[in-house]
């Protein structure tokens, strides 16, 4: 699965990426704000994600800028406290600041949608407002809850302010299987 943005371009992760997300991530101001990113990450963490398959129901993508090639990732998953399908990001701190965050989030939630997915969950560590900044761009509206999120690189839980998205249907969905709309926003 292909997700082109205004910017950027999603795809799976290839084996050989693992340099640059080692390259991107490999910060800990970074991974702290992540949930199963250990820290330090390395190399081997790194060759171990790219590796991952791709899933049709949760995908996740590298986020690829023409002319600098993979700065961050963006994808689904299932936030292990509730069960419920959450998005989660992460960009290189040499990108910070341009909005690509917000970017991404917004074509994964384009491919959710395509997908059949309805609702969209996602949290931040209150200590990262900055994060709270990109859900608003992408389109989340706050939920009202603070809870534990759990970070393996803090090594334990801390507070995170939780969010949620509701996927309408749009005109141009056309009643088309969602992989079908999905592939043809690639092209």
């Amino acid at each position: 699965m292909f997700h082109r943005t205004q910017n950027l371009f999603l795809r799976p992760a290839f084996q050989e990426d693992w340099k640059a997300v080692f390259a991107g991530i490999g910060e800990r101001e970074i991974v702290r704000n992540l949930a199963t990113a250990p820290w330090p990450y390395t190399e081997i963490d790194a060759k171990r994600w790219t590796a991952l398959p791709m899933s049709d129901w949760l995908p996740s993508f590298v986020v690829v800028l023409p002319g600098d090639g993979v700065i961050g990732a963006c994808g689904l998953g299932l936030d292990d406290a509730t069960g419920e399908v959450q998005l989660g990001y992460w960009i290189a701190q040499s990108h910070w600041g341009r909005g690509y965050a917000s970017e991404a989030a917004r074509g994964v939630l384009d491919v959710a949608r395509a997908i059949g997915h309805r609702r969209i969950v996602a949290s931040h560590f209150v200590d990262n407002p900055a994060s709270g900044r990109v859900l608003y761009k992408a389109g989340f509206q706050p939920t009202g809850e603070i809870r534990p999120g759990y970070s393996l690189a803090r090594g334990g839980h801390d507070p995170v302010a939780c969010f949620e998205i509701i996927l309408t249907v749009s005109e141009n969905d056309g009643g088309d299987d969602g992989e079908a709309s999905v592939m043809r926003q690639a092209a």
